[in-house]
């Protein structure tokens, strides 16, 4: 009879440590796919700030207005002389809206400068031109003190141009919560991103 006892617990110990080994392979399976996606998601209500910014036209406009134009945003932070984030993020846009091909009509595409000083409009549309841009991809700049607000409601500010990271902001209509994109999203992954929210809505 003790033998039999003993039989069970040996089965039972290599039933838990098989278990045990399950459930790790599992957890390091969804770490890589983390690690693999490279990006974090989240989902956050802002409250976009009265302000007003200058266009790459050259206009002036309220940012209110620009963004709550009924169109879906996307929209991400950018410096014209930035040598490693602004570049890859630019050019993820701009393979965004290749991939959405006629698609692209219907989606306002936000970059704003975190370097208005530097970044006037005629600099904006040089840049924009960099990364063939199309009508619905607009390039902002404005005052310091605009261009921090705009920054700061949106979580992107970094106290210095040089801390600046990737992100980048999706929303499917006003009044509509944002999706929140940290770190190198890929344009697959963003067309993906953006696709899903608009299905959910």
């Amino acid at each position: 009879m003790l033998r039999q006892v003993l039989k069970g617990v040996g089965l039972l110990s290599m039933s838990a440590a098989f278990a045990c080994a399950m459930a790790a392979d599992m957890i390091d399976n969804a770490a890589a796919s983390s690690t693999m996606e490279g990006v974090t998601v989240s989902t956050v209500s802002y409250q976009t700030p009265q302000l007003q910014l200058l266009r790459d036209d050259g206009k002036s406009v309220s940012l209110v207005k620009e963004l709550d134009d009924g169109r879906p945003v996307v929209m991400n932070f950018i410096f014209t002389t930035c040598a490693t984030t602004c570049p890859l993020s630019s050019q993820t846009f701009a393979s965004f809206q290749n991939k959405l091909g006629a698609e692209s009509a219907r989606v306002h595409m936000v970059s704003i400068s975190i370097d208005p000083e530097q970044d006037t409009p005629t600099r904006l549309r040089a840049y924009a031109k960099t990364f063939h841009a199309g009508k619905q991809w607009q390039h902002y700049t404005g005052t310091l003190q605009a261009s921090q607000a705009a920054q700061q409601a949106f979580g992107a500010y970094r106290g210095d141009k040089m801390s600046h990271t990737p992100l980048t902001l999706i929303r499917a209509a006003p009044g509509k919560p944002w999706m929140r994109i940290e770190g190198f999203v890929t344009p697959d992954q963003l067309l993906h991103h953006y696709h899903d929210l608009l299905a959910a809505q």
